[in-house]
């Protein structure tokens, strides 16, 4: 088994791949209309509208009602990015923190209200563990 993505069920797509290009700084296939993919080497963030949810099951997921997922973003220098975004992102939950595993992570919400974090490892065993 591979872990290939995950992905958001949005009421405004367009809205949604816009603020995750800009943020991310990768560019969204699209599939369709309702249908959009950002992909990375080692995994994807798949973006949809409400109208797919039906093909799997109909009311299976809502737009903007996360509370328990974050999406993690690898990024060289949490610090930069973090300034890069200081006057784009309007909902920073917390600013770069060193975290007791090793990482610095920059926590903030999508304009759905779903949590991203952005992180660098900066000790040498979580350096290590996201070698590339």
């Amino acid at each position: 088994m591979d872990f290939v993505s995950i992905r958001i069920i949005t009421g405004d797509i367009t809205r949604l791949v816009e603020f995750y290009e800009r943020a991310t700084g990768v560019r969204a296939t699209w599939a369709t209309d309702d249908f959009a993919e950002l992909r990375t080497p080692h995994g994807t963030l798949a973006i949809a509208g409400t109208r797919t949810v039906p093909l799997f099951a109909p009311g299976s997921a809502r737009p903007a009602d996360n509370h328990s997922v974050i999406t993690e973003f690898l990024v060289d220098d949490v610090d930069r990015v973090y300034r890069d975004l200081a006057g784009y992102v309007t909902d920073f939950v917390n600013e770069p923190t060193t975290m007791p595993w090793g990482n610095r992570s920059l926590l903030f919400r999508d304009p759905d209200g779903n949590l991203v974090n952005f992180f660098t490892p900066v000790t040498p065993t979580a350096a290590a563990k996201f070698a590339r």
